[in-house]
């Protein structure tokens, strides 16, 4: 059984762990996301951060996945905008729903926060799953725009152009990637 709960201090290596196992054959990344969950941490950028966690018997209490969210930064100076990323999942747990219930349980308390909505960059196809979506008045510079996807949580998208903070610096796409 699988629970999501809020990162602890004592998580910080488990998290590196699940992250460097799940972009270290990422066909888009270079393998920097664990870098910029540290560097977002130790920036005081990393807003909410939620492992779900193993609760069975063999792995009790084994971090299986984390997602990160920091502050989007608008230029029409909208805040209450959160950036969705990285999310991890275990590569030997993939297709059981970790990221589905991260992605749902993080939404929830977002939403209870008073936060206005998520923005990411991603497959379309997956996280349009979830409700974000493309081609919305928020815009990004540079060749990933086009991996900019928003959800609202009821509030006007902005017209906007977004950045994110400082950590995603350390992004690295590979070079016959599509992003």
């Amino acid at each position: 059984m699988i629970s999501i709960r809020h990162e602890r201090e004592s998580d910080a290596a488990a998290i590196f762990a699940v992250t460097e196992a799940a972009f270290a054959d990422h066909p888009h990344s270079e393998g920097t996301e664990p870098y910029i969950v540290d560097k977002l941490r130790e920036d005081g950028h990393l807003l909410l951060s939620l492992v779900a966690e193993d609760d069975g018997a063999e792995d009790d209490g084994q971090v299986v996945g984390h997602v990160a969210f920091s502050a989007a930064f608008l230029s029409d100076g909208s805040e209450d905008w959160m950036t969705l990323g990285p999310i991890s999942v275990a590569p030997d747990r993939h297709g059981e729903g970790i990221g589905r219930a991260m992605i749902e349980e993080s939404a929830r308390l977002l939403r209870e926060q008073g936060k206005k909505g998520i923005v990411l960059l991603g497959d379309p196809a997956l996280y349009g799953r979830f409700g974000f979506k493309q081609h919305t008045p928020m815009e990004l510079e540079g060749p990933l725009a086009k991996y900019l996807q928003v959800l609202s949580f009821g509030a006007d998208i902005p017209a906007a152009k977004v950045t994110f903070a400082p950590a995603f610096s350390l992004v690295r796409v590979k070079k016959d990637s599509p992003f």
